[in-house]
């Protein structure tokens, strides 16, 4: 492995291992590193004068479609909840009380008990004013925390961009188990690692693309071929790390699905999870990973889908948890879900749930203060429109997630600040 000069002997490898925080300032600009535009030099380069470390992950979990809140996080004292939905209140019955009025659906059994060690927060009736029922809408709202509808960049990709030099360290943001950019992590000055499966890392089009590319840039000259150099490299070496982590990373979580449900998002959060888990455990340096799972937006029959996809996502989380305690790595991995909305307090027609408004959050990991935050939403005060009234704004999540847990300015990202959840132990 060729090492880079002026920078302590440190490879291409060793600095994706490194896992600093960094930027690269007027000193390295000054250094000359620009004029040879080698993106692991210059960030060697700032690491070794950066002023802080924090080696805290975040886990968003996409739960897509909208999740049902009052069937994940159940009243099951509430008359109304039972007068409301004849058939999906059979559900409160079977409930694991976390409280007085409250439960957790029967199958989230893994995260009950990590609830009972304190290690799950819950913040209820969450949402934003103004809310749309459009999913695409609304999914910007959330990806953008912009409910002005003004944003284009993603919050966590603008988090990226203001704080970590990802040009320089592509792994910082990766979705895994896709092949697009999740909007939440998108902006222009950021460098994302999409994975969809860890059993192909490489070009998409396999070997042919990338000796074609190759020749490519050999064959261009002056700053060009400079500037084509440097991706191509940045490519290279980024394939080379997952090959490497993917050869040295044996799993130590159950990620064998259980749960035999009939769409398109069958196997995709656990395999996921899985190569987040390979990505945190073995030393790339990721910071922030997005990962999802579909088939949320139940109108009809809704009883027996959720239940399927609470299992789903409770064995997946399980193993996920299982996997980076194991491996000592709890205490720096944040798991946080989100839907772009909730559904509607009355069950209609078809046995299911129109799309509604504020729902539960939960975050989960071995540095989060347990318990429930938020309050539960009244379903004797609906609003107009029949639907549930938030109470904590969906940016105070996401300002606890940043200042707390990842330690960057998060009215930096957020442009104004919220009333702190303190559901973060020791805050950054």
């Amino acid at each position: 492995m060729k090492e880079l000069g002026g920078t302590n002997g440190l490879s291409r490898r060793d600095f994706l291992r490194s896992g600093l925080v960094f930027g690269v300032g007027a000193q390295a600009l000054a250094s000359g590193y620009a004029a040879v535009p080698d993106v692991f030099a210059r960030a060697v380069l700032s690491a070794k004068n950066a002023a802080i470390q924090n080696d805290k992950v975040l886990v968003m979990i996409q739960l897509g479609g909208g999740n049902d809140g009052l069937q994940t996080v159940i009243p099951i004292s509430s008359s109304q909840y039972r007068d409301f939905r004849p058939q999906l209140s059979a559900a409160a019955a079977k409930a694991q009380p976390i409280s007085g009025d409250l439960g957790l659906h029967e199958n989230l059994k893994g995260i009950k008990t990590l609830f009972d060690a304190g290690k799950v927060a819950i913040v209820q009736g969450v949402g934003y004013t103004n809310p749309s029922f459009s999913h695409f809408d609304s999914i910007r709202v959330w990806e953008t925390a912009d409910p002005a509808r003004r944003q284009q960049d993603g919050w966590l990709g603008s988090a990226i961009a203001r704080n970590y030099d990802s040009a320089g360290h592509p792994l910082v943001g990766c979705a895994c188990g896709t092949t697009n950019v999740p909007g939440m992590l998108r902006d222009l000055q950021a460098t994302l690692t999409v994975i969809d499966d860890v059993k192909t890392f490489g070009f998409e089009g396999g070997q042919n693309v990338e000796d074609a590319m190759g020749t490519l840039y050999r064959g261009t000259p002056g700053l060009y071929g400079a500037l084509f150099d440097t991706a191509m490299s940045t490519v290279r070496d980024t394939v080379a790390q997952l090959r490497t982590s993917s050869a040295k990373y044996t799993p130590k979580g159950n990620y064998s699905d259980k749960v035999q449900l009939v769409y398109s998002s069958k196997n995709q959060l656990a395999a996921a999870l899985q190569l987040a888990a390979e990505l945190i455990v073995t030393g790339t340096g990721v910071k922030v990973l997005h990962v999802t799972l579909g088939g949320f937006d139940t109108h009809y029959t809704e009883l027996n889908r959720h239940d399927a996809l609470m299992a789903y996502l409770d064995s997946a989380i399980s193993a996920f948890h299982d996997d980076l305690t194991a491996y000592g790595m709890a205490d720096r991995v944040m798991i946080a879900t989100w839907s772009e909305f909730g559904r509607r307090p009355k069950e209609n027609a078809s046995g299911g749930t129109d799309h509604g408004t504020a729902s539960p959050v939960f975050l989960i990991g071995d540095g989060v203060k347990g318990g429930l935050y938020g309050e539960t939403p009244s379903l004797a005060k609906l609003d107009q429109l029949g639907n549930l009234s938030y109470s904590v704004d969906f940016r105070a999540v996401y300002q606890e997630i940043l200042a707390s847990h990842l330690g960057v300015d998060a009215k930096e990202i957020l442009g104004q600040s919220f009333d702190r959840v303190p559901f973060v132990k020791a805050p950054a």
